[in-house]
C-alpha cells in the first residue's frame, strides 16, 4: 500500500471501529453469542460427550474460536451492506480517496473486532478451567491462524456485502460457515461418525483448522494438519479477494 492509500485505510478505519463500539447488537452477538456458546457446551453437552481423558474446555475451545470468527465476519457483509444502501460508498467513490482504502477498511475493521472476540472467549475459557502449557510462540500461531481465516472470511464476506439486495442477504451467507464446525472434529472427534459424515467431516477445512489449533495449545505436533489448514485458507483468501475486487470495481463503476 502507498502511503496514500494507508492514510486513507486509517481514517476510514477509525469510522468503521467507532461504530462498532456503538453498535449494542455487534458487540453482543460477537462478543458475548461465543461465550454463551462455550459455557452451554462445558456445563450442559460437556458431561454426556466422549472426546477424551483430557478436560473437554481443553478439547473444545478451538471449535468455539472458529465459531466466534464465523459469528463476527458476517457483520462485515452487513455493514458494508448498510454503507452501499445509504450511498456513502458511492460518495466515497466519487472523491479523492483511494479506492482500496474502502474495502480495508471494512475488512481490517473485521479483523481486529474478531481478535477482541477471540482473546474474550480465551479469557473466559481460562476462568472454566481451560489451561494449556503451549509457549508464545505456539499460541502466536494460534493466533496468526485464527488472523488468516478471519481475512479469508472478510473477503468472502465483502462479496455479499457488495450485491446483496436486503440485510438478512448480506448476512445469509454465514450460516453455512456457522454450521460446519458442528460437523468436523470441533465438539467431538470424528471417529464416532457414521462413515460418509465422518469422510466429510475429516476432508473439510475446519477439521485441519481445528485440528492444528489444538495440537499448538497440547503442545503436540501438527503433522500435516497445519499444511492441509494453511493450503485451504490461503485459497479461500486468494479467490474471495479477487472476486471482491472485481465485484466492488463492477458496483461502482456506474
Amino acid at each position: 500500500m502507498t502511503v496514500h492509500v494507508l492514510g486513507d485505510t486509517s481514517a476510514l478505519l477509525g469510522r468503521s471501529l467507532r461504530h462498532v463500539t456503538r453498535s449494542v447488537d455487534t458487540l453482543i452477538t460477537t462478543a458475548l453469542m461465543p461465550v454463551a456458546f462455550l459455557l452451554l457446551f462445558v456445563y450442559v453437552f460437556g458431561g454426556a460427550i466422549q472426546a477424551g481423558p483430557g478436560r473437554y474446555v481443553d478439547y473444545l475451545l478451538p471449535g468455539i474460536l472458529l465459531i466466534t470468527v464465523a459469528t463476527g465476519i458476517s457483520y462485515t457483509a452487513f455493514r458494508l451492506f448498510l454503507d452501499m444502501k445509504s450511498g456513502i460508498t458511492e460518495r466515497f467513490a466519487s472523491m479523492p480517496i483511494a479506492r482500496p482504502a474502502v474495502l480495508w477498511a471494512h475488512v481490517l475493521t473485521s479483523l481486529v473486532a474478531n481478535l477482541v472476540s477471540v482473546g474474550i472467549v480465551v479469557l473466559v475459557a481460562v476462568a472454566i478451567g481451560f489451561r494449556s502449557g503451549a509457549g508464545v510462540l505456539a499460541w502466536l500461531a494460534v493466533f496468526g491462524l485464527l488472523a488468516l481465516v478471519t481475512l479469508a472470511l472478510t473477503w468472502v464476506a465483502v462479496i455479499p456485502g457488495l450485491t446483496a439486495s436486503t440485510p438478512d442477504g448480506a448476512s445469509a451467507f454465514s450460516y453455512p460457515i456457522i454450521f460446519l464446525p458442528f460437523v468436523s472434529s470441533a465438539f467431538v472427534p470424528t471417529a464416532s461418525m457414521p462413515g460418509p459424515v465422518r469422510w466429510f467431516a475429516e476432508h473439510q477445512p475446519v477439521t485441519a483448522v481445528v485440528d492444528s489449533i489444538r495440537s499448538l495449545l497440547e503442545q503436540r505436533p501438527v503433522g500435516g494438519d497445519l499444511g492441509v489448514a494453511l493450503a485451504w485458507v490461503l485459497a479461500v483468501l486468494v479467490v474471495a479477494y479477487v472476486v471482491a475486487i472485481r465485484t466492488y470495481r463492477r458496483v461502482t463503476a456506474g
